[in-house]
This record gives structure tokens, sequence and C-alpha cells, in this order.
């Protein structure tokens, strides 16, 4: 027997007509490219997402068809978000930090037959526009006045001109709620980037999951300001999650240091913050330099890469801002997990509290997960035991665009999604990330967490920022050094952080050696780049090896 209620898909469409029809005078604020700082409303969102959509059957897009991004988190870019899909296009968002040989190979391998992009983009297109000829219009996302005489790119167009003879009147496609409706890639740090095509139904989900207070609990009360940038995993679904709560937006544009993001967040009153610790690190500096305080914000959620300790407490402990420690990744849309505690653990002395604040959490409603040894079994959740990440739901991927499925089944039947993580995960279900496969440290037979290594010596004032990796040695097959980056100014020897490390864990733990760099490679979403360290530190041998 099937239930008799009314049949309607999920489709991201859903989410802009709630917005514009039950929170249509919220409030969409964006620093722009230009400099000025842009307001407007839902329903001003809605309507000119529906001229977008317009353009996009002007342009005779058939539905699958993919609209490439290149821009910066404003409000040009989420009309982009909600048009395209709405329309039953793909928004394929692309990142900027790319090599532009590797971003002509995702435009082409994607087949992209529009792409926008922020004038800041301008020299990169330059670069790759010959190399992309599945696209058909190049549009700049700025005002016609705007638009250079000469950019060397075949009929570009300015968004603003593209869009603006058209009706804001637009009726939404009813799509089968499969349908895809984004595309993201890895950052490509081995081999080729590959696609995450995202659906309808799974971004309705995610959005939903999201929002729930266990996770990032956006509600209509919320001035809320994604830092991630919008070109990475769907900014964490920060945009579908403000459609579907009414939540005040506040876009940050490209000025991303620590000055511009406090005055903003300031000035518009931001209760809640999400970016990745490199950020952070920013913002804290201008504050604490400048002995300020935060007036409004009240969270932060933090991902992309563990969050040091030493950040977690100063949020929390000086400014009273909570840190949600998260985990995802591109491939599950990205929100698998969000640290918030439970009822029994309120009650707890503040330093038990931080232990658990460490971890990347308790899976959201929507995401299973598990860990598995080196034979495929389950292991226990004790808090101890290691194994292999796993996670499965609705808004996972289970194959690649174009790709391979690295699913695995389990003795059910059910596919489960290797993400390349080591972690534990105790009684109450937090899980914590202790290395990624290929970094983790084996030492004697013993596992050793780089993760723990580098969030030991970032609790140092000294230090800026820190990379362990492995080393190989003749008796314990291998051994771990710290690579550090020295805050400006700051002196610190070898030894004065080596003995730092003395009782925060175990002595066959700490880093045989401390090796001082100018920079830690960073990757293309900010996460420190360890295949590149390894290359730079080749020739680099053990004291005694």
């Amino acid at each position: 027997m099937l239930g008799q209620m009314q049949s309607q898909p999920l489709l991201i469409s859903m989410l802009m007509d709630f917005a514009e029809r039950h929170h249509g005078d919220g409030e969409i604020v964006s620093r722009r490219v230009e400099g000025d700082v842009h307001r407007y409303t839902y329903r001003d969102l809605a309507g000119r997402a529906k001229q977008l959509a317009h353009a996009l059957d002007g342009a005779g897009l058939a539905q699958g068809d993919r609209v490439a991004t290149l821009a910066w988190n404003g409000y040009r870019h989420m009309e982009l978000y909600f048009g395209v899909a709405g329309s039953g296009r793909v928004v394929h968002t692309l990142n900027p930090r790319l090599h532009p040989e590797q971003l002509a190979w995702i435009v082409n391998h994607a087949e992209d037959r529009v792409l926008c992009f922020d004038m800041t983009f301008l020299p990169l297109i330059q670069a790759v526009h010959g190399n992309c000829p599945t696209v058909k219009q190049w549009v700049a996302l700025c005002d016609a006045d705007k638009l250079p005489a000469d950019s060397g790119i075949p009929g570009l167009v300015s968004y603003e001109a593209w869009i603006g003879g058209h009706s804001s009147q637009y009726i939404w496609p009813q799509l089968d709620e499969n349908t895809a409706a984004g595309l993201c890639y890895t950052s490509g740090t081995t081999g080729n980037p590959k696609g995450a095509l995202y659906s309808h139904r799974s971004t309705v989900l995610h959005a939903y999951g999201g929002a729930l207070p266990d996770a990032m609990g956006l509600s209509a009360r919320d001035s809320m300001m994604p830092v991630v940038p919008m070109f990475h995993v769907n900014a964490w679904g920060l945009p579908y999650g403000a459609t579907l709560t009414g939540c005040k937006v506040v876009f940050p544009g490209p000025a991303m240091d620590g000055k511009s993001i406090y005055e903003l967040m300031e000035s518009e009153g931001v209760t809640m913050a999400a970016g990745v610790p490199t950020i952070w690190q920013m913002l804290l500096s201008h504050v604490q330099g400048n002995k300020l305080k935060f007036s409004a914000l009240t969270r932060t959620v933090i991902g992309g890469s563990a969050c040091p300790p030493a950040m977690i407490d100063t949020f929390r402990e000086e400014f009273g801002v909570d840190v949600l420690h998260a985990w995802g990744m591109t491939e599950t849309s990205p929100l698998g997990t969000v640290c918030t505690l439970k009822n029994k653990h309120l009650a707890l002395p503040r330093e038990e509290q931080l232990q658990i604040r460490l971890k990347q959490g308790r899976a959201i409603f929507g995401v299973d997960m598990r860990i598995v040894g080196d034979d495929g079994q389950e292991q226990p959740w004790d808090g101890k035991t290691f194994g292999d990440l796993q996670v499965r739901g609705p808004w996972i991927m289970q194959s690649y665009f174009k790709g391979s499925d690295p699913s695995v089944k389990d003795a059910a039947g059910h596919d489960w999604f290797p993400t390349g993580d080591v972690a534990t995960i105790d009684a109450d279900g937090f899980m914590h990330i202790t290395d990624r496969t290929k970094d983790v440290i084996k030492s004697g037979g013993e596992w050793i967490s780089s993760i723990d290594i580098e969030n030991i010596a970032m609790a140092h004032p000294a230090v800026a920022m820190a990379a362990c990796i492995g080393m190989p040695h003749p008796k314990w097959d291998e051994r771990p050094i710290v690579a550090v980056v020295k805050k400006p100014g700051a002196e610190l020897t070898r030894e004065e952080l080596l003995a730092f490390y003395e009782g925060k864990t175990a002595k066959w733990q700490i880093p045989d050696d401390v090796v001082f760099v100018d920079a830690i490679p960073l990757g293309a979403t900010g996460k420190m780049l360890k295949t590149r360290l390894r290359e730079l530190l080749k020739d680099y041998r053990l004291p005694g090896a």
C-alpha cells in the first residue's frame, strides 16, 4: 500500500520560489569586484535568475548543457546557481586557482557551452579561451560599460546586457528530481581532476541536512557570510541553505583579507560564517592585532582541512564564538559531519569539551559512515581503532562524471564511497580524521597521525603554519618530520620546538626533526600539498639515518 500524499519532485527551483514568496524582502549583500557594496532582495534574485533562464533559452542551450562560472562570491554568481540549474541546465563552478592548462582541460572535459566570469579573471580567460572549443558564449559578469573595448575574446558580452532585455517572469520546468544540477571537479592534486555531478534531489536534501540545528543551524534570524568560495563544492551548500531558511546573506566578493572580512562582518551584523582555517588565521590576526571584538558573530563553521586546537580555543575563549568543526569532500556535496555537542557533554569541563570539539563531528541525518580495516571488515567505534573511512547516503557520489565508480559493496549489497581518509569513531558517533590514507606515517608498525603532530606545532606562538610528513628510516621504515613556517619576526629554533612536544604526545611520536621553510605549498582549495612538499624535500635526509 502506498501513502496518499501529493507527489512533488525536489527541485532547486522550489528553493528559489520559496525564498521569493516567503522571504521576498530578505537581504543579499555583496562586495563587488568594482569595489562597492551591492544590496538587493530574494525577490530581486528570483527575477534576475528568471531573466538568466530566458537568456539561456535564447542561446539555444538544451537541458543538461553545462554553464561554467569563474567568479567570486556575489549576487551574480548566486543568480547563476539558481537560473542555470532551475532551467534544467548544469552549473559548473570552476576554480580560478588552477593552472590555465588544467582549467582548459576541465572546461573541455565538461563540454561547457557558456562560461561566465568576473572581470578579475579576464587575464585567465584570455589565456585559455583559444583552447576551449566547446564554449560558444563568453559572458563577463559586469555592466555593459565595464566591458573592455578589445578583450581579444570573440563575441564577449556583458552579463547585464545579456540578461537585461528579458522578462523577469519565467515558468520553471518540471524536471525529474534526479536531473543533474551542478558539477564540481576535485582539485586534482594527483592526476587529472575528476567531476562530481550533483542532482536536484541530492542538492535539496543536502540543503535540508546542512540547515539542521545539529549541523550549521541556519535560520531566518541569521546574517550568514559564506567565506568559503562558491567555486568550491557549491560553497558547502550555503546558497541553497540560505533560500531554504531565508537568512540574510553577506558575500565578501574578492576582498578576502582579514581586515575586509572583519569590517563587512561588523557592518552587516554577521552571526554565522563559514570558511577554511587559512582564512580564519588572517581574520584572527587582524582582530587580535588591533584589539577588536565581534559584535554579532556567534559561530563559525570551519572545514576544508583540520582546524588547529589553538584556533578553536581562541575563537571560543577570547571572542565567545563557537567553532563548528566540519568534514566533507567534493564527492559528498560536501557535508558529511559537523561537530556539535550532545546534551550529556554540556556539563563537562572545558578541556574535555575541547577534546570533543577537535573531532570532525557526528554524521548529519542522511549520511552513514563506517571505518574498515585492511581486510575490509568494519572496525569498532571505540575512539581508538583506526580504519579507512567510508560513507553512504543520498548526497554521496556514486560515480565520477564520465568516469569510474569507486564504491565498494558491503555484505548487504550497500554501496559505500571510500573517502581516502583514515579515522576513528567513538561510542557517541564522533568521527576524528587522523590522516589521509596517502599521508599516514607508519613507524615501526605503529601509526602516527600527521594531523596531531601539526596541531601541536600550530599551538606554538611562533608558528604560522606546519606540515608533518614521513621520511624513510632504515630501522623504523618511516619517521615524522615537521616543516614549519615561522610568524613574521618570530624567533624559534629546532630544539625549542621539539621540546614543545614533550608531554603533549608519546615520545616515539615526537618528530625527529624540524625543517624551517619560507612557505608550505597550498593547493587550489587552500589545502596543504604534501606531495609537493615531499618533492621540495627530496634531498633531505633524517639526522643519523
